[in-house]
């Protein structure tokens, strides 16, 4: 393997948590809390009594038919994840022939793809990260884009993505922060077409990287094949119990209140970024990607005085010019950090 190809796949499995250490103000990672909801907490404790006991079918019947309702599908059209990125563990088992994964964009559908030996072609999407700025090779029989798109937060509309659909492709849509554009309004998750899935995190909005839950939504034919082979009880109990009770229309509500909450802190943001000369990309997803002249000098800068960011060089299609920085209610600590180097 040469030096390039193992710098590429390494880049390609490198997280935001890395970054974190101790008692860092966190910038880095997309969690949007600390911590899940009292509510959710209390629902969880309250199960950890049965954790003697394998998870029960009735609680896998819970959470599907939650995500059912919620998205118009039947349940044949439901498939529970451990975390969404299990979803991209899966694509080989699909057995595409050829690959197009957009980037700049979240790096774990093409780290799996690779180690699976299945040629990848990076539509790399030129600024303002749009799709009219990239082309699917006809050949390719496995799309993969986020919406909004990781690392970018670009939101890219219903029509442009169903348009890369194609007979005999199948095309994967990774909505994990889809909870966080106000009424998801171009979600494909009740969209019932061949070839089409979506996935889908409990992850960022809920406060629950730790249990890992999420889920896949959409042609029940390739959802089969995704989930063949999987080992008996492939979620546990409390990950069963937040796919339930996240996706009731209470919890819905409560997270479409945190969004609107989340759109505010991040126009703030966003402006305050502007205001010390950096380009900002327009987003939807509660991260934004700055331009800035130096991206490494200035993390550096921001490591020493405590603040973590996510550094973007291991995204296809960016180099050492940008940052992204989660939305966070201590942003005026960032900013103000970044000015001073600035100046």
């Amino acid at each position: 393997m040469s030096g390039s190809t193992e710098a590429r796949r390494a880049a390609a499995r490198y997280h935001g948590d890395q970054a974190l250490t101790p008692g860092v103000l966190d910038f880095a990672v997309n969690v949007r809390a600390a911590a899940p909801p009292q509510w959710l907490r209390d629902r969880l404790v309250s199960r950890v009594d049965e954790l003697g006991s394998y998870p029960t079918r009735t609680d896998e019947e819970r959470a599907v038919a939650a995500i059912a309702e919620r998205h118009g599908r039947a349940p044949d059209e439901v498939l529970l994840l451990a975390g969404a990125a299990e979803g991209f563990a899966m694509l080989p088992r699909l057995s595409p022939r050829r690959a197009a994964v957009f980037a700049p964009g979240f790096t774990e559908p093409e780290a799996v793809l690779a180690e699976a030996g299945i040629p990848i072609d990076h539509v790399v999407l030129p600024p303002p990260f749009t799709l009219d700025g990239g082309t699917v090779h006809d050949d390719a029989d496995l799309v993969v884009i986020g919406n909004p798109t990781n690392p970018t937060s670009v939101l890219h509309t219903r029509e442009d993505l169903l348009a890369l659909r194609r007979p005999g492709r199948t095309l994967l849509v990774d909505e994990a922060f889809m909870d966080a554009v106000p009424g998801e309004s171009q979600s494909l998750a009740s969209q019932r077409l061949s070839g089409l899935v979506v996935l889908r995190s409990l992850t960022k909005t809920w406060a629950l990287a730790g249990l890992r839950a999420g889920y896949a939504v959409g042609d029940p034919e390739i959802l089969a094949r995704l989930a063949r082979g999987r080992a008996h009880w492939p979620l546990g109990t409390l990950q069963l119990e937040a796919l339930a009770v996240c996706n009731t229309p209470e919890a819905v509500a409560y997270a479409a209140e945190d969004t609107r909450r989340l759109v505010d802190t991040r126009r703030r943001q966003a402006d305050a970024l502007r205001g010390l000369g950096l380009t900002v990309t327009e987003g939807a997803a509660p991260f934004l990607l700055v331009a800035v002249p130096d991206a490494d000098l200035m993390r550096k800068h921001l490591e020493a005085k405590n603040i973590t960011v996510r550094r973007c060089d291991t995204f296809v299609g960016l180099e050492g010019d940008h940052l992204r920085v989660a939305v966070r209610s201590e942003w005026p600590e960032l900013v103000q950090a970044m000015k001073e180097i600035l100046q």
